[in-house]
């Protein structure tokens, strides 16, 4: 009975290990993966004279984000 336990407890810590030390969730979502944007997609709008343009292509001062010709 003892060696079952123990041949039972083995088995059991083999397969533990064997997904990676993690159990597996029952009734829990896997978290969501959001796709980030890289910065050349985000668009901001210029402080001065309003028009919209990449985050790459737009100056940061002071806080605002203003285009090529405004800054």
């Amino acid at each position: 009975m003892i060696l079952k336990l123990i041949v039972f407890a083995a088995v059991a810590l083999f397969v533990y290990k064997l997904f990676g030390g993690q159990l597996p969730s029952i009734g829990k979502k896997s978290p969501v993966r959001q796709d980030k944007k890289s910065d050349s997609d985000t668009l901001v709008e210029c402080s001065k004279c309003g028009t919209y343009v990449s985050v790459e292509e737009a100056t940061l001062i002071h806080g605002k984000y203003y285009c090529d010709e405004c800054a």
